[in-house]
């Protein structure tokens, strides 16, 4: 039975993947969610030796079911290849009694760069699917590091434009020279005076406005987004620990059929929520440990049952995390509500009009595989030195909040099984707060003499994908206020 996809909003007709991936987000304001969740066809020992590329079909086939077999593999192959630094494409690091996922070796050296390497293929290949004649605008918001790997991904794409907004003063400076150094002639960034809260809504409202796409539609464009709303980027997420496991299972750290522990420093909910769905496929997996920093809304939320974004907003040294509001949440919502568009509406918009909502008994026992937990700045500065003091390995800021709190649960409830730690981003994207951990008396450096810092401490080479910043020239410096993204975007596109 082939895979449709639903508006978590309101009852309809199902649409194919290719029609989900190219409208990113449903008319109704909603997410687009599976009819259901596949079960592997094969099973774990059979996928054992798969290459990553072979498990990546595995796994997508599933849910991307108007895909050819050919298309499909295209997408793969032009993805999966040189832009990574390994031909493991996510190898798993054993430091300290767990392992690390490390999801940060393609060009962007984040793990944005596992989905968004192929969401530009499959895109493209949804357009043609479907007779789509219209230049496609991708409309992203970004926390730090979709942005960029959005901006790499599309950079050039015959047929597509991309604007990406992103908070001014919210990202890592590196994060923000990845950025505004991006080449391409259909390329745009914008920083906006407001959070990364400010830019996600700014880019939903432009989604759901229907005289602005009757404007767009006349100038012969049409929106989709690169933004974890879209399924084109969940599906490829789910591959990652399907393989995290597998590789366990080859190297004989675990069983088959063993459970394990994973644990994902979490701000938009797409990361975890992969998780999630490859669990519901069949992969062994106990706990769903959802690791936050101060900006703890999800800590609150597992712990409570209530969501309460209504609170003060944080900047911290994990800027990718700082997120009051958890797009993808949406869906677990969806789901742990039996699948009932109305019940999520309801919460939705208890969510839009008072800024809380609550979840019933029943949907806490549907989802008591998560666990919340969160990680002070003192907490993430004081992982990332201890980690090294003790191993020598060195992680970033995001990961290490994940770190800090698996290491706490750990302690609190003796829970022992074997546990993967999404490692989400290269320490060389956050060389100031990780040196400081590392090294507190360092001051007055420059990224680029942080950068050769770090790769002395860590035995680990400088990245191409920062040291190609140091001469490359500011190609982007259009700044906004957060009121005026719509009448950007216009402007951008030539539209009067």
């Amino acid at each position: 039975m082939s895979v449709e996809y639903f508006s978590t909003r309101t009852k309809g007709e199902g649409i194919s993947a290719s029609k989900a991936i190219l409208k990113g987000l449903s008319d109704d304001g909603g997410l687009f969610v599976p009819s259901y969740i596949p079960r592997f066809e094969k099973t774990l020992d059979e996928m054992t030796n798969m290459s990553y590329k072979e498990l990546a079909y595995e796994i997508m086939h599933l849910y991307l079911s108007d895909f050819t077999e050919e298309e499909l593999k295209d997408c793969i192959d032009k993805a999966y290849d040189e832009k990574f630094d390994t031909d493991v494409i996510a190898p798993l690091v054993s430091a300290d009694g767990a392992y690390y996922l490390e999801l940060f070796h393609g060009s962007t050296i984040a793990f944005k760069d596992m989905a968004l390497s192929i969401l530009p293929h499959l895109l493209t290949t949804s357009a043609r699917k479907n007779n789509i004649k219209n230049e496609i605008v991708i409309l992203t918001a970004t926390s730090g590091d979709t942005g960029k790997a959005a901006l790499a991904g599309f950079a050039d794409v015959p047929g597509t434009r991309i604007i990406v907004f992103y908070p001014k003063n919210g990202v890592s400076s590196i994060q923000e020279r990845q950025m505004v150094t991006q080449k391409g002639s259909n390329v745009s960034v914008v920083g906006i005076k407001g959070n990364f809260d400010d830019a996600q809504t700014g880019v939903k409202q432009m989604f759901n406005d229907r005289e602005l796409a009757s404007e767009l539609s006349d100038a012969g464009f049409q929106f989709s987004s690169a933004n974890s709303i879209n399924i084109g980027r969940l599906v490829p997420q789910i591959v990652y620990y399907v393989y995290a496991y597998l590789t366990l299972l080859r190297e004989q750290k675990i069983g088959n059929g063993d459970l394990i522990n994973v644990v994902v420093p979490t701000g938009n909910f797409g990361n975890i929520l992969a998780a999630f769905y490859a669990k519901n496929m069949g992969l062994p997996i106990d706990r769903l440990i959802c690791a936050s920093n101060e900006n703890k809304v999800l800590f609150d939320f597992f712990t409570t049952g209530e969501y309460d974004r209504n609170r003060e907003f944080k900047l911290t040294s994990s800027p990718s995390m700082d997120i009051l509001i958890s797009s993808n949440l949406e869906r677990l919502i969806y789901f742990t509500a039996g699948n009932d568009p109305v019940k999520n509406a309801s919460l939705m918009k208890e969510l839009a009009d008072t800024g809380r909502y609550s979840v019933d008994d029943d949907m806490k026992k549907v989802m008591s595989s998560f666990i919340g937990g969160y990680a002070t700045e003192e907490d993430t500065a004081r992982e990332i030195h201890e980690l090294y003091e003790r191993t020598g390995y060195v992680i970033d800021t995001h990961t290490a909040v994940a770190s800090n709190v698996y290491r706490r649960y750990r302690q609190e409830t003796g829970d022992d099984k074997v546990t993967v730690i999404a490692s989400t981003a290269s320490p060389y994207k956050f060389t100031g707060s990780v040196i400081k951990a590392i090294d507190p008396s360092v001051s007055g450096a420059d990224d680029f003499e942080l950068s050769d810092m770090l790769s002395k401490l860590s035995n680990v080479p400088v990245p191409d994908a920062v040291s190609m910043l140091k001469d490359a020239p500011v190609l982007h410096d259009i700044v906004c206020d957060k009121t005026q993204m719509k009448d950007t975007v216009k402007s951008l596109l030539g539209i009067e």
